[in-house]
């Protein structure tokens, strides 16, 4: 039985196992809680050998398909599913929590999680990848933090995923490898630009934004346009030897 469905039949005996139940107390409930807790743990927030080391990133962006965007007039955001989706086998992929609160719960430090609901992150601090940033976050507050597609949509829409089933782009959309927390105003800023037309202004961040971009096109065999490989193959050859 896959850890998916373990998880679902386990939430599903914790539901019937009300207050009501014979013998129930609040050691019950603590119990619960951590069970609830442990269930979430289960499901891990990054792919295998992801991102990919720059040897490997390399490798991978010699074998990408190089080609021109296209249908780039018929992209639609609700393309790739309307809100955030727990329901994908993309990594984080039914574990019970809300895709961003994943997010949250692997990029955030100082992190203190909710009691009752261990999805729900309270308070942390982001380090932002992209700028160096030290952003703090509150539950229920104001946040200069979004989560940011590392291939943009747009950008995955015109090297491919028009020609996908919704359920892929859904997937696309929620798949934990392709997300990272960052400063919302720097995400606005790279909008649906591509690689050879935005980087992020924190240049040490570069070998690995081209890591995480390459890791993601290959994992969904998207193309790349002559100079987005170019500026990947530029910021890949930063990387440490």
């Amino acid at each position: 039985m896959g850890p998916s469905r373990s998880f679902a039949l386990a939430v599903v005996a914790l539901a019937l196992a009300g207050p009501a139940a014979a013998g129930c107390h609040h050691d019950d409930t603590a119990t619960a809680g951590a069970s609830a807790a442990a269930l979430v743990a289960q499901v891990p927030l990054t792919g295998p050998g992801f991102p990919p080391d720059a040897a490997t990133a390399k490798a991978r962006l010699a074998g990408l398909k190089v080609e021109w965007g296209r249908n780039w007039q018929t992209y639609r955001r609700e393309e790739f599913g309307r809100y955030w989706s727990d329901e994908t086998g993309a990594v984080g992929g039914r574990n019970g929590c809300d895709t961003r609160d994943d997010v949250l719960r692997r990029d955030l430090t100082q992190l203190r999680e909710g009691d009752r609901n261990h999805c729900v992150v309270l308070s942390g601090v982001l380090l932002d990848p992209y700028t160096g940033k030290r952003l703090p976050y509150t539950y229920r507050r104001a946040s200069q933090i979004q989560t940011d597609h590392v291939v943009a949509l747009g950008a995955a829409w015109r090297a491919g995923a028009y020609a996908w089933t919704p359920q892929r782009r859904l997937e696309y959309a929620n798949d934990l490898d392709v997300l990272l927390a960052v400063d919302k105003q720097t995400n606005q800023d790279k909008g649906s630009r591509t690689a050879d037309k935005w980087r992020p202004p924190r240049r040490e961040y570069w070998c690995e934004y081209a890591r995480r971009y390459t890791g993601g096109k290959a994992k969904y065999g998207l193309s790349v346009t002559a100079p987005e490989k170019r500026a990947l193959q530029d910021m890949l050859a930063a990387c440490p030897q």
